[in-house]
């Protein structure tokens, strides 16, 4: 069978497996990115809390992603849950470290301007601080989604969802005639994807900053 009849065939269920594979890297992106710009903004301030916050999300990173689907198995179990836990943990380091160092990047004139009006501290993070360090937040948003897009493909090893389960389908069965398809299908697929976000990524971009900081 050829590839594109092989996709024509399947086509239904690579659209399932490709839905599932978008949908869990949109959904732990968010978390990442909400929990890693809180750390951001927990320890940016303090230099020693903001390196070891740093330091902790990249030894995560350095945990091979089978091994860690495979010490969350027993106390999570099969499906979602390991693949949400790993993917989440995964994202983190990007955001964090892009998260404190856009917000340690921010002019501090601006900062005591923005007090001398009589902002408060909240207000100050949120109206001055934030926006300017947004252009570096999402660019590590961006490392981060793009980085999960693969490793998202290893969950299938947990019974996870997504495009993986194809890649894994056709890597065990070798041999047969559509295991090239399989692996083919799966692995372009998640490079659509990828290329997708990024795109979107981009429009964020445009949207939300402004032309000046843009460079």
């Amino acid at each position: 069978m050829s590839f594109w009849h092989y996709l024509s065939g399947r086509r239904a269920q690579l659209l399932t497996d490709a839905w599932q594979h978008a949908s869990a890297v949109f959904q732990c992106m968010v978390v990442a990115t909400v929990a890693g710009v809180a750390i951001g903004v927990l320890t940016y301030r303090r230099e020693w809390a903001g390196n070891l916050a740093v330091t902790v999300t990249a030894t995560l990173l350095t945990v091979p992603s089978l091994a860690l689907l495979g010490l969350l198995i027993p106390l999570l179990g099969l499906g979602v849950a390991p693949t949400v836990t790993a993917l989440v943990l995964y994202g983190l380091l990007p955001v964090v470290r892009n998260a404190v160092v856009g917000l340690r990047g921010v002019d501090p004139s601006l900062v005591d301007a923005a007090k001398g009006i009589g902002m408060s501290r909240a207000a100050r993070l949120l109206r001055v601080e934030l926006p300017l360090a947004w252009p570096p937040i999402l660019t590590g948003i961006r490392v981060a989604t793009q980085m999960l897009m693969g490793i998202a493909a290893v969950a299938a090893y947990a019974s996870g969802p997504g495009l993986g389960n194809e890649i894994f389908r056709g890597v065990s069965s070798l041999g047969s005639a559509n295991a090239l398809n399989q692996v083919l299908a799966g692995t372009l697929g998640i490079i659509v994807l990828a290329l997708l976000f990024d795109a979107m990524y981009v429009l964020i971009g445009r949207l939300t900053i402004p032309g000046g900081i843009r460079g």
